[in-house]
Parts: C-alpha cells; structure tokens; sequence
C-alpha cells in the first residue's frame, strides 16, 4: 500500500483525471495594506512601537517630527527595539541627502507616511502576467529584467 499523492490528501485528484501542476504549484497571494498617508496616532509605547515597525516595512518615505520640533523625511532603513523607548531608535536616510540619522524613538512626536509606496502593485503575478503578455507579442520586449522605480 502506498501513501496517497498531495493532490489525493488535498481531494484534488479523481481516479483517471489529469492534474494540472501549475494549479498544484500557484498560492495565494497576501494582500498589503496601504499605509501611504497614514499618520499614526502615537499614544502609547505600543503605539510608537508598532507604528515604527510598520515604517520599517514600508517601501516609501515616512516624516519623523521630533519633540524638539525637528523634521526629518527619508527612508527608514533600519531599527533597533529595545527595553524602553529611550534605548529604542530607528536610522533614517533623508531624502534630501546628507548624512544619515538615529533618532530614539522617545524623541519622536509625530510619524507620517508620506511617501509613494514604491512597491505597490507591483507583485510577482503582475510582473508575471506583463511578461507572458510581453512574450506572445514576440520579439526582444519579453527580457528577465526588473522594472524601473520610477
């Protein structure tokens, strides 16, 4: 007796039916949320916390106000979360260029999204789909190769 196949254990198969494989091999896609133009209400630790780790993930440029009044946009590229908000930062490269910055996450007032999410829309099934459209076209359009930002 043998163990039944994946399509078996998942009730796809029918005795004399061909299987697709490209139906076994395709999942769902994850729906993003579009945080582009939120501003998080930082009320609490928790908020600040989980609004920053949603910056970090985000592909677009955020606005940090500082409590002192500073403004700093640009790319959140990296964080660091610690015990408390004081030994907790993230580093930001401006968008107007200049030296990268830390700022704790103590220091900050206001968090925005401000950006474009660079990344929206653009899913491996999207770029999929425009490849093989691209490609029953013929010719040198259909290439392997990333599309610009913009």
């Amino acid at each position: 007796m043998s163990a039944p196949t994946h399509a078996e254990r998942a009730g796809q198969a029918r005795p004399g039916a061909e299987i697709d494989p490209d139906q076994l091999e395709v999942s769902p896609g994850f729906a993003h949320a579009s945080v582009q133009g939120w501003v998080p209400e930082l009320a609490s630790d928790e908020d600040v916390r989980k609004a920053l780790e949603t910056a970090f993930d985000y592909r677009g440029d955020v606005t940090v106000t500082g409590k002192d009044g500073s403004v700093t946009e640009g790319y959140i590229f990296d964080r660091v979360d610690g015990r408390t908000l004081e030994t907790s930062f993230v580093r930001v490269m401006p968008s107007s260029g200049g030296a990268r910055r830390k700022i704790a996450y103590a220091d900050i007032a206001a968090l925005a999204f401000t950006g474009r999410d660079t990344a929206a829309g653009k899913s491996w099934e999207a770029w999929v789909r425009k490849y093989w459209e691209k490609k029953e076209l013929g010719g040198e359009a259909a290439r392997l190769e990333p599309e610009p930002l913009d």
